[in-house]
């Protein structure tokens, strides 16, 4: 299978391109190289002939009929997106760019593409979401693929916006498009400004460890590479119309998550005197921060056959080893704007 592969260079777009590649798959990585997306991520898999690279911004539609045209692909994933909450508040308006226009314009070239092709019944629009366009939960409760959208954040609701173009496309042009709304990822190659790595960065550089609020937020985790490994089984075997929730049962209150990265940290590179955990520092919340998400992975489980191959606390420890073993990756992000300071203050 030839599979396109929007945002390859991201964090969770190398991930998918590592492992189509691996299995046996022809992928064209296109992205933007924003200040997020980092070909070193895929250097592994660079000089496979399998590979290719195209540096296009999905805001620009000539650019993609061109793509389509030239590498016509069986299958499009299209991950490429906005994502960081906290810089959607700051600045929306590229979140509506990407996430909303970006993805009209691929549906279209996607379209145009399967029309050409003589609307071949194999083919795929797989789109790449999120679980924050459910909202927040309450102390009980999961999201399910029926649970109604209310996303509070300039982010989900562009991501929301954008799923709902996909299943337009598929109930107005019957374009075979297959949705997965997945929970917090975590793992290698994962840009500094999120969570986890900051806890790990911050830690490392002996600097305060942010925690918004108390910490009482829940997530539930999932390691990447085990993302990966559903969004593959939903574009090979996904039913056209249908979505999959991707989640691994990982529940965590961002205070407990933190500990466990001190702890981890405390074992593998003690500090002088004391624990990570000393470093730790409450700030102010941010705006409309989401008490808690938490995925019910069962139709993907069932139907696709999918499970997890880690639990949090194997991943965690494989992913601070990891930027234990790589400082020549992350050590240039730290100097990238919003990257070492606070944003999202509303």
């Amino acid at each position: 299978m030839k599979i396109l592969v929007t945002g390859g260079a991201g964090f969770i777009g190398s991930a998918v391109v590592r492992l189509a590649i691996a299995r046996g798959h022809e992928v064209v990585n296109l992205d933007a190289l924003t200040y997020a997306g980092r070909l070193e991520n895929v250097a592994s898999v660079a000089d496979d002939p399998r590979y290719r690279f195209e540096q296009v911004d999905i805001r620009d539609r000539a650019e993609l009929g061109r793509v389509f045209a030239q590498h016509k692909p069986d299958a499009v994933m299209h991950l490429a997106a906005e994502s960081h909450v906290d810089r959607s508040i700051d600045g929306p308006g590229d979140f509506i760019e990407t996430n909303i226009i970006g993805t009209y314009n691929m549906l279209e070239a996607a379209r145009t593409h399967w029309i050409g092709e003589g609307r071949p019944e194999g083919f795929r629009f797989h789109h790449i979401s999120t679980d924050e366009v459910f909202g927040s939960l309450g102390e009980t409760g999961l999201f399910t693929e029926e649970t109604p959208y209310d996303p509070r954040s300039p982010y989900s609701a562009s991501k929301a916006s954008s799923d709902h173009l996909v299943r337009a496309w598929f109930h107005t042009y019957g374009l075979p498009v297959v949705l997965t709304n997945c929970s917090n990822n975590y793992g290698a190659f994962h840009f500094p400004e999120k969570l986890i790595p900051k806890v790990i960065l911050n830690a490392l550089h002996e600097r305060a460890i942010p925690v918004y609020g108390q910490g009482l937020n829940v997530r539930d985790w999932l390691y990447v590479d085990d993302h990966a490994d559903a969004l593959l089984l939903a574009v090979e075997k996904g039913e056209p119309g249908r979505s999959y929730n991707v989640g691994g049962h990982n529940e965590r209150r961002n205070i407990d998550l933190v500990h466990a990265i001190c702890d981890i940290l405390d074992d593998k590179r003690p500090r002088g005197t004391g624990s990570y955990r000393d470093l730790i520092a409450f700030v102010e919340d941010r705006p409309g921060h989401d008490a808690r998400y938490a995925i019910d992975p069962d139709r993907i489980m069932e139907e696709l056959g999918w499970r997890p191959s880690v639990t949090v606390e194997q991943g965690l420890e494989k992913t601070v080893q990891w930027y234990l073993d790589n400082p020549d990756w992350w050590q240039p992000l730290l100097e990238i704007d919003g990257v070492g300071t606070r944003v999202g203050t509303g």
